[in-house]
Formats: C-alpha cells, structure tokens, sequence
C-alpha cells in the first residue's frame, strides 16, 4: 500500500521547475532570484509558526534550487527560512545574499552546530529541518505539521526519495525506497530516532533548545537530537508519500551502485534487528548496567 502511491519510472512534474542549468552563480539570471523572491515574499511572516532551518555547507547551486521549492509552499501557515552557512568555500553565501531569507555564519564545522545555530535564531514555535540538496513538494509544510501538532507528539520525521541519474534508473531507485521504508515501519515501533534524518523532520523549538544538538563535527546529529526528545513526548511518521523530500543520489553513490548500497543498509541492519527488539532506550540501558 505504502508503494502504490509512487510513480515507479518517473519523478514528480514539480521536480522539472527547480531543474536549472546553472553550475554556478556567475550562471544564474537576475531572473531567477526576482521570481524567488517574489514568492519568498508570499509566505514569509515577521511573526512565523514555522521555522524551516537548513544548514548548507558548499551547495552554491544546490541551496538555489532547495529555497526555489520552498518558496512554492501552498500553505497558510506563517513561516520563515533561515540558512546557516557552515564555512561554505564556495560561493553559497553570494547565492544566500541575493535571496530574501535570513541567513548566518557558523564557524564551528558541522551539521550540529550549524543546526544549533539555526534553532536558536529561529521564531517560530515550530521548526522544519531539511537540507541543502534537496527539493520539497509544496504540501511538504502542512503535511509536517498535521502530524506535529497532534496531541502528545514533539518530533517527526518524513520519508525522501532519490532523483534518478543516468546509471541509477528511476524504478531501482524506487525499489530501493521501498525496501528503505519497509525497514524504517520496523525500527518506527522501538527507535525511531534511527529514521529521523534533517532532511525532513521537524520539531517543537521549546524541546529542542532544552536537549540542543551536539557541538561536534559528527554525522547522526539528527538522530540525537530525536532519542533526547523523547523524554518529552511522541515521536512519529509522517508517512505521506505526496510530502516526500527529493534529493540528489550522494549517500548512494558514496557506497557505489544501487545494489551495493543495499548490501551495506542490508547487513547493518540485520546487526541491529535483535537490538530493535529491545524496548528500552540507550539511556536506561546505561543506567541499567551502572546498577548492576
């Protein structure tokens, strides 16, 4: 059922309006930036709900394309966008600097950090995470906070899927997504801080402020963030499929072809399945073993 609703061959048509040919920002027409901005000027408030933070680090072409999606959000929900820059060496703070968000410097490398940063910056009681690489639908807002806001909850995580290249087809990506999100309802019932990824999740601000990220240049920031949550409350899915984040195929690519990323995912979390079973969380189990 969760896979019916996917287009198996082919992206979704919105995909195609954030498509540039730019490589750089010497490339990008003035054009470009007076249309985003104009739209950035529609649903941005000075008195936001929502905070979408996003974290970019040398995505000079890549954070053009992510605010352009979230300028089309069909939402009425008051929001802002912030980007911190985290020490970016190319030129992704000249595209930041033509672009009617709010924008800072983290000088300490890393997503935690830069998160951080963002966070404590924003207004909202509400914070959206997403990355710099990636493209959002335009219900992506309120699909979030559907689930957000129900009574209990205080984080939540959506499902990403990959835009195809040339060597790495649309329905092998698709059948990758779908073995993906199978094991995502899995560690969904125990730890589900394993499915929380800052390319799609979100969060109240009070809560997040309290546990804060870490301050060190570590991957898994995300996740760490979502475990110390839940001592506060629900943690749950936002398993609509039209909501889905899209990026770029660089965690694959990083493991090699589709089928060797599958092998990698495949044998680390056979590791964890026994594990997954467990119902007590890292911080008991420490203090379990303490009390031996």
């Amino acid at each position: 059922i969760m896979f019916l609703n996917m287009n198996l061959f082919n992206i979704p048509s919105w995909i195609r309006n954030f498509n540039y040919p730019y490589t750089c920002y010497e490339q990008v027409p003035e054009e470009i930036f007076d249309g985003i901005n104009k739209d950035l000027d529609k649903i941005q408030s000075d008195v936001p709900l929502v905070s979408i933070v996003i974290a970019a680090w040398n995505e000079e072409i890549n954070i053009l394309k992510c605010i352009a999606s979230l300028s089309r959000m069909q939402t009425n929900t008051p929001l802002e966008i912030i980007v911190v820059n985290n020490n970016s060496t190319d030129r992704t703070q000249d595209i930041l600097n033509r672009l009617h968000i709010r924008t800072y410097h983290q000088s300490i490398q890393g997503s935690g950090p830069a998160r951080q940063m963002g966070q404590e910056n924003a207004k909202g009681k509400y914070i959206l995470m997403g990355d710099a690489d990636c493209l959002y639908p335009d219900c992506w807002v309120d699909e979030m906070l559907k689930v957000l806001q129900k009574p209990g909850v205080v984080c939540v995580y959506g499902r990403y899927s990959f835009i195809n290249e040339p060597g790495y087809s649309r329905w092998k990506l698709a059948t990758f997504e779908l073995l993906k999100d199978i094991v995502a309802e899995f560690r969904d019932i125990n730890r589900p801080y394993f499915n929380s990824y800052g390319i799609s999740m979100g969060y109240i601000r009070e809560f997040g402020l309290k546990v804060g990220f870490i301050m060190i240049n570590r991957r898994g920031e995300d996740g760490q963030l979502c475990l110390d949550l839940m001592k506060y409350g629900k943690i749950k899915q936002v398993r609509s499929n039209k909501a889905r984040a899209w990026t770029g195929l660089r965690t694959i690519q990083l493991d090699g072809s589709i089928s060797e990323a599958f092998t990698i995912r495949l044998k680390k979390e056979l590791g964890r399945f026994f594990y997954n079973l467990h119902r007590s969380l890292p911080e008991k189990e420490k203090h379990d073993k303490k009390h031996d």
